[in-house]
């Protein structure tokens, strides 16, 4: 006795279903395996680019201290800000400016692009953050074990390349290396790689504060601390 028509019919469409799954799985597999070597190789090429700069450096502040000079380095480009006090008390137009830099609670942490913009907005509001200039370990660190996208207005923990590149994807950004990289580098896509990144949310540093009040070039901790913010972030990650 021959099968139904009806149940020949199901069959052939969920044996068409299948064959369609199974082809889509295999270049899926394909296009993972693609994308996986392409970020390795720009892993390899970024490693090389970091390693060549520290040279560099070395070379020329070597060179300098031979021919009885002093090596200047490059002007800072990116700088990490972090809130350090809370809401009380604070002018509205200080206010609007924390805004403006995604500080709206005790330690948040952002990433800004420096300019005479944004130099003059921090000075502005010296009294409530501590900023400096993070080195290529600390912008690491922050994105790897603090780090947050935004996709679709929603915080996502970045446990996945394929948060970042469904986002960024259209920018060249693949990955969280690629990521990195445009952060510390100040790439031609910055703007678009920090709006990605929530405001990170760190916690209270280690040891706690000196004096929040006073600026730390009088032995407190607001304002602008150069290299030393690396340390305090290590305390606060």
């Amino acid at each position: 006795m021959s099968a139904p028509e009806s149940f020949l019919k199901k069959r052939a469409t969920l044996n068409e279903i299948r064959a369609k799954r199974a082809v889509r799985v295999a270049n899926a597999k394909k296009h993972k395996k693609v994308i996986r070597a392409e970020i390795f190789k720009r892993a390899e090429k970024y490693v090389k680019e970091y390693r060549n700069k520290s040279k560099d450096e070395i070379r020329l502040r070597r060179q300098a201290k031979n021919q009885g000079n002093f090596y200047v380095p490059d002007e800072p480009k990116v700088a990490f800000v972090t809130r350090i006090r809370g809401i009380n008390r604070v002018a509205p137009k200080t206010k609007k400016i924390l805004q403006l830099l995604r500080l709206r609670q005790i330690h948040n942490g952002v990433f800004v692009k420096l300019n005479k913009a944004t130099q003059n907005m921090l000075t502005l509001v010296e009294p409530y953050i501590t900023y400096g200039y993070p080195s290529l370990k600390s912008v690491r660190e922050l994105v790897y074990k603090r780090g947050y996208g935004k996709v679709n207005k929603q915080r996502i923990p970045i446990t996945d390349n394929s948060v970042i590149s469904k986002t960024l994807g259209k920018y060249n950004i693949l990955c969280v290396e690629d990521l990195i990289h445009e952060l510390y580098t100040v790439g031609p896509h910055f703007k678009e790689a920090n709006a990605f990144l929530w405001p990170f949310k760190l916690s209270s540093p280690l040891g706690g504060y000196k004096l929040k009040r006073r600026h730390f070039a009088e032995g407190g901790d607001a304002g602008n601390r150069h290299d030393h913010i690396n340390a305090f972030v290590a305390r606060m990650i």
